[in-house]
């Protein structure tokens, strides 16, 4: 299976703020003992594992795979989702992985508007599609997490993903290319190091498919 974090369900909500909602995603992590592999999402070890380890923040953090990634790297990870769930396995995870010394988790509502521990030399961001009216809102509040001279990496699925199957709850709306990113952040203050549009094969209930992720690493002034 695929490390995605790409807040997917068999069927979109009726009510697209239920994607987003604490008891959704509790409901969703409760339901198993793994929603995930357990394996970092590939794009975050493709571009961080050459940057000099700091303090990291991985939003949308789920079970851990990428916090106990980064922690084994010499990170100090704070990994925040809206899951208390979730967060009691990801610090399981660092636990079992003998991390947990380097890890702290928090509770967050990033649609809320609720606020991210700041002055991180990274920032990672995989696969959370935040709802169009407030795409530009919310990614402007990831970056303000960022410290002068670190790094926001958003990974996200391309909208070219429609014509595979592989995301149907996400729809048209919630599908944005790397250029999005980009324009959503403010260039006087970030130097955008990648964009990119790259594919990888993905296990989808339909058998393998091709899919395309959106990659933006960008280095604030």
């Amino acid at each position: 299976m695929s490390h995605d974090h790409d807040h997917e369900a068999d069927e979109a909500p009726a009510d697209i703020t239920d994607l987003y909602s604490q008891a959704t995603w509790d409901t969703r992590y409760a339901e198993s003992d793994r929603v995930w592999s357990g394996n970092p999402n590939p794009r975050l070890v493709e571009h961080v594992a050459d940057l000099t380890p700091g303090r990291a923040l991985d939003v949308g953090c789920g079970e851990g795979a990428d916090v106990v990634w980064l922690a084994r790297q010499g990170w100090h990870v704070t990994g925040a989702d809206v899951s208390p769930v979730a967060l009691a396995k990801a610090g399981a995870h660092a636990a079992e992985a003998g991390v947990k010394e380097s890890v702290e988790l928090v509770q967050v509502d990033v649609i809320a508007g609720e606020g991210l521990p700041g002055d991180q030399d990274l920032v990672s961001v995989q696969f959370f599609h935040p709802p169009a009216d407030l795409f530009d809102e919310v990614h402007q509040r990831l970056g303000a997490a960022v410290a002068p001279g670190g790094h926001l990496l958003v990974v996200g699925h391309h909208p070219d993903d429609l014509a595979t199957g592989a995301r149907r709850p996400h729809g048209p709306d919630l599908l944005f290319t790397p250029e999005r990113v980009v324009a959503a952040l403010d260039q006087a203050e970030w130097e955008i190091v990648v964009v990119a549009a790259p594919t990888r094969e993905h296990q989808h209930a339909d058998g393998v498919v091709t899919v395309r992720d959106t990659v933006v690493l960008a280095r604030r002034r």
